[in-house]
C-alpha cells in the first residue's frame, strides 16, 4: 500500500500548511504528491491548494477510518498528517494499522493523546515533568477574577471570565468538566505558543517558541518566534515526552516580571501558527519525511531565524463554475 504522497487530514482552512508540505515533499520526491481530506473538500481552501483532495465522512462515523485507510491504498499514501483535536485518539486508537499497511500515522501513543485531551490530566502531566501550571482554584474562596474552561475543550470554545463570584450561575458551578483556574493577566504575562519536533523515539530535536500577539478563536492571527529562557526551560525537562511523535504544539505563560513559566496545554498534533515556524526555517515536513521515509536519524536543530514576525490576512480563494449545494 505505501507511496510517497501525504495526506493532511481535516485539511479545513489550512493551506500554509499544505503549501509547507507540498515544498518540502517535492524537494525530495517531486513526483510525490500532497492529498488534503474534508467533510466537504469542495468548501475547503486547503483542499483547493492541495494536488488532490478527497471526500471523508465526519469524524465520529464509523466509516472515517476505513475510507482513509482505502484512500492510502487507492492514492499511493505513505504518511498522514492530524490537523485537529477530535480526530487524534481514533487516529492514535488504529495506528498500528496503518503503520502494518505501510502508512506512517504521525501521532502521539494513546496515552499522550489522552492525558492532551483532558486539560486535569493534562496538569497531571506537566507535574509529572516537573512544570508548573496554572493552579486550580475553588470558585467560592478564590480571588477574582478567575479564568474557567471545559477540561475537554478547544479553539477557546466554552472559556469565561469571571470578574466577581456573581456571574458564576448554578449552570456554571454544576458543567461535568468545568475547571476554575488562577487568572494569569495578560498586563504581566506573554503567551507563547512553541513549536516542537519529537522524533520516533520521543526525544526533542526542535523548538521554537512563538510569541501570540494577538488570536483570533484560538489560533494565532500575528506571532513572532523569540528566542528565550523556555528554550532551556523545557529542553530540561522534556527532551524526552513519552510517546510524543512528531509535533507537538505546547501553550505557556511567562511572567514578565518574575520570568515563571507555566504550562496551559498541549495539542499533539501541528497547530494553526505552526507556518510561521516553517517560514522561520524550522521545517518539521522534512523532518518526518527523512526520518519515515527515507529512514534517517534526525539531528537536533537550532538555527532557526529569531524575532521573524508574523501578520496573518484573509484572502480568497475563487473556483469559476463551482457546483455546490
Amino acid at each position: 500500500m505505501s507511496g510517497k504522497n501525504v495526506l493532511i487530514s481535516s485539511a479545513g482552512r489550512r493551506v500554509s500548511l499544505v503549501r509547507d508540505f507540498k515544498k518540502s515533499l517535492n524537494a525530495l520526491f517531486p513526483e510525490a504528491r500532497v492529498i488534503a481530506a474534508d467533510a466537504q473538500p469542495e468548501l475547503s481552501a486547503a483542499c483547493v491548494s492541495a494536488d488532490h483532495a478527497v471526500k471523508v465522512p465526519r469524524i465520529n462515523d464509523a466509516d472515517f477510518i476505513p475510507a482513509l485507510f482505502n484512500y492510502c491504498n487507492d492514492y499511493s499514501i505513505g504518511m498522514i498528517i492530524p490537523t485537529i483535536d477530535t480526530e487524534l485518539l481514533s487516529f492514535a486508537r488504529h495506528r498500528a494499522e496503518f503503520e502494518a499497511a505501510g502508512v506512517h500515522l504521525i501521532v502521539s501513543d494513546m496515552e499522550l493523546v489522552h492525558a492532551c485531551r483532558n486539560k486535569r490530566l493534562t496538569h497531571d502531566l506537566f507535574s509529572a515533568y516537573g512544570m508548573e501550571h496554572a493552579l486550580e482554584v475553588d470558585p467560592d474562596t478564590a480571588r477574582y477574577p478567575v479564568f474557567s474552561k471545559p477540561e475537554g475543550g478547544s479553539s477557546s470554545i466554552g472559556i469565561h471570565l469571571f470578574h466577581s463570584i456573581v456571574e458564576v450561575t448554578p449552570a456554571h458551578r454544576m458543567e461535568p468538566g468545568r475547571m476554575f483556574l488562577e487568572y494569569l493577566d495578560p498586563k504581566v504575562h506573554t503567551e507563547f505558543t512553541v513549536d516542537l519536533y519529537y522524533d520516533r523515539y520521543s526525544a526533542l530535536k526542535c523548538c521554537v517558541p512563538r510569541q501570540r500577539i494577538e488570536t483570533r478563536s484560538g489560533e494565532v492571527n500575528k506571532g513572532i518566534t523569540r528566542r528565550n529562557s523556555i528554550l532551556d526551560y523545557l529542553k530540561k525537562r522534556i527532551s524526552l515526552l513519552k510517546g510524543s511523535r512528531g509535533c507537538i504544539t505546547l501553550q505557556v505563560f511567562q511572567n514578565d516580571i518574575t520570568g515563571r513559566i507555566i504550562g496551559i496545554e498541549i495539542n499533539p498534533r501541528f497547530g494553526g501558527g505552526y507556518p510561521l515556524s516553517y517560514a522561520a526555517g524550522a521545517d518539521f515536513p522534512t523532518m518526518l519525511l527523512k526520518e519515515y521515509y527515507l529512514g534517517e536519524q534526525v539531528t537536533d536543530f537550532d538555527t532557526w531565524e529569531a524575532d521573524l514576525l508574523m501578520l496573518r490576512y484573509d484572502n480568497e480563494v475563487l473556483i469559476h463554475g463551482a457546483q455546490v449545494k
